[in-house]
């Protein structure tokens, strides 16, 4: 029999509060195999993890059980602790008692006898423990960022400056993402593009990054330190080797369409760079507004291109490269406003978004800087502006904040009043969030030196009558109804994941939220890494975030992804599922429900009666496997097994709690 060790914490007063620790020890003194058993203030604290090593050494323990928080919080703490005493870390278990106990019981008697039994189950489980061994695999030293907003951007130069060949991997056609539609930051009220430029030129000519625009990631395959991603190449209709970026072919096309940078504001040619800053400064051609690839007729920009750079007859293609780690940098996309049909949006042209209004600022804009009415070109005078558009709306599936819209709207409201002096901006607003450095200051100064005056309470409907837009609402400061007849309204739209981030999610085998934010692996202790090994969150992409917070949270992805391909190998999972063939059906049901596409189907061969047969099991991936389980739930035949969680040891706790 194992001799097991049992360590109760108080977790300072969080378990002590509602569970007697020193009887729930005492009590497991009495359990089978246990030779030692204490409590102690904080076990995850150097005094008392030496308290454990020394009962190791002292009494010679096998493994032990350590009664305190959740796992996910310390399970690695105290499996280095056994480790540095000699014993296998898979000889440990920690039992919850603080999550699943006391922070759910008043009753100290309950919650104290409930704690015995959570405890009496994990000493019954380590007692069917059986020591774990990691494998280890080769690392490829090269890295993929996926988006190069200014997330992807910082998070590829900092791993090139580590030493490291990036690839940072764009679908549309030029860096930069959503600041580079944004005129200035807040709250300094800095130029967008004199901050964001340099860094792309940076990422462009850094001798460490290769640059792959309008290009998606179509298939992930492999593990940790060796994924094989095949990336589609999509075609630009123009060699970018041969192309000078001279703009003779934008220049003489004839076919205008409304521009997607411009929020369909202006408009752009059928062959066209997205804005003038791009980078690449290449032309790429719209097959779907190409006169030429459409109708076959046209083709004035490859008869004027000087370098002969135009082919009509490129096609996408497929090409498939080996990377050690992936950072996720898909960025955000502006929630749909004309879902609130109340406020016109979609239907009255002078509805608009705080997008459409960086625009409408933007000196290399549609008006050049001018704001202007979208319906007749005029200057307006009255601005009224409507926050938590698509955020903290549970009618609309948005109960989030996006974070961001308190700040742009006060600074929206500061540039228009220095551009419009004799404006008038009024803010609708639910509550006032300005969490960062100097945000506060920068509120205060919109409303005290800008003149913007803010309206707490919800706007019910806008329409038009005659040039103007009529916005009633309420006050719920003074508990009366608003009606203000203004020029412009601009909503605070929030952000929404991209359209297709459950699909990348899918192909890269990581988790997403009801909303389809990626989910980091732990929200304090991991928050830019994915349940996935190697793969790494930067960004907007795992929720709503402003510039500093995304600049800084891929600076520390590039570190976590620098760290993994500074590793000659790395350690692989031990606890990973297991296939027992003999008892495998080879229905292939685990292969379909496993979310690391860790597992497939392979053919064996097995004596019978009067010869071999072949038939099909299922064959783990010991490197892909992140040891999640599903497997080992679904298998009808229970061929599959997860080690550390085998049948036998569940099965032995369920037993343990019966028998008490």
């Amino acid at each position: 029999m194992k001799r097991i060790g049992v360590f109760v914490c108080h977790c300072g007063t969080n378990i002590a509060n509602t569970v007697d620790c020193a009887k729930v020890a005492e009590t497991a003194k009495d359990f089978p195999g246990v030779v030692f058993a204490c409590d102690y203030k904080y076990m995850c604290a150097e005094p008392g993890q030496v308290m454990i090593q020394e009962a190791i050494r002292e009494h010679n323990l096998d493994g032990y059980v350590v009664a305190a928080c959740s796992p996910r919080m310390h399970e690695p703490t105290f499996r280095k602790c056994a480790e540095r005493a000699g014993m296998n870390p898979y000889m440990v278990e920690q039992v919850n008692i603080r999550e699943q106990c006391s922070w759910v019981h008043a009753d100290k008697t309950k919650g104290t006898d409930k704690s015995i039994d959570i405890t009496r189950m994990g000493v019954a489980k380590v007692a069917q423990n059986e020591p774990l061994f990691s494998t280890t695999i080769p690392v490829t030293k090269r890295a993929l960022v996926i988006g190069a907003g200014i997330a992807g951007i910082q998070a590829a130069i900092d791993i090139a400056d580590a030493g490291y060949p990036v690839t940072l991997l764009d679908r549309e056609h030029s860096m930069g993402g959503k600041m580079a539609q944004v005129d200035k930051t807040f709250p300094t009220l800095d130029c967008s593009a004199c901050i964001l430029t340099p860094k792309m030129v940076e990422a462009a000519q850094h001798p460490n990054i290769e640059i792959v625009t309008y290009a998606e990631v179509q298939a992930v395959d492999g593990f940790v330190g060796n994924f094989d991603v095949t990336i589609r190449k999509k075609a630009r209709y123009v060699d970018v080797d041969k192309c000078t970026g001279c703009g003779l072919c934008s220049e003489k096309c004839p076919k205008k369409v409304a521009s997607e940078f411009e929020m369909n504001l202006g408009t752009r040619k059928a062959i066209y760079v997205p804005f003038p800053q791009a980078v690449p400064n290449k032309p790429v051609i719209d097959a779907k507004n190409c006169r030429f690839l459409v109708e076959g007729k046209c083709g004035v920009c490859k008869k004027v291109c000087p370098t002969g750079a135009v082919d009509f007859e490129q096609k996408d293609e497929l090409i498939v490269e080996r990377f050690g780690s992936i950072v996720v940098a898909t960025g955000f996309e502006q929630f749909d406003i004309s879902k609130y049909e109340e406020y016109g949006a979609g239907r009255i042209p002078d509805v608009i978004t705080g997008l459409h209004l960086e625009r409408l600022m933007n000196a290399s804009g549609p008006t050049m800087g001018k704001i202007k009415r979208p319906s007749d070109g005029k200057v307006p005078e009255k601005i009224v502006f409507i926050k938590c558009v698509g955020s903290r709306d549970e009618a609309k599936g948005r109960s989030y904040c996006s974070r961001a819209c308190c700040m742009y709207v006060a600074k929206h409201a500061t540039l228009i009043k220095e551009k419009i002096p004799t404006s008038k901006s009024y803010i609708f607003y639910m509550d006032v969030r300005t969490a960062g450095k100097n945000y506060e200051e920068f509120y205060t100064r919109a409303q005290n030196e800008y003149d913007a005056q803010y309206v707490r309470g919800r706007v019910s409907k806008i329409f038009q009558v005659g040039d103007k837009l009529i916005v009633r609402g309420e006050d719920s400061l003074l508990g009366r109804p608003v009606e203000i007849e203004a020029d412009l309204v601009v909503l605070a739209a929030g952000m929404d994941p991209q359209q297709d981030a459950k699909d990348l999610a899918r192909t890269l085998g990581i988790s997403y939220d009801q909303h389809g934010w990626f989910t980091e692996a732990h929200p304090k202790l991991r928050p830019v890494e994915t349940h996935t090994a190697g793969i790494f969150l930067a960004g907007a992409c795992q929720g709503p975030k402003d510039i500093p917070d995304s600049v800084a949270q891929a600076s520390a992805a590039a570190v976590k992804a620098a760290g993994l391909l500074s590793k000659k190998e790395l350690t692989a999972e031990a606890q990973t599922a297991r296939c027992d063939e003999a008892y495998c059906s080879g229905c292939g049901l685990c292969v379909s429900i496993c979310p690391y596409k860790a597992i497939e189907l392979k053919r064996i061969s097995e004596r019978v009666h009067g010869g071999t047969r072949e038939r099909q099991v299922s064959s783990v991936n010991q490197g892909l496997c992140q040891g999640c389980g599903a497997c080992s739930v679904a298998c009808p035949s229970s061929a599959m097994n997860l080690k550390g969680f085998s049948n036998d040891q569940i099965l032995a706790e369920v037993d343990a709690l019966c028998q008490r």
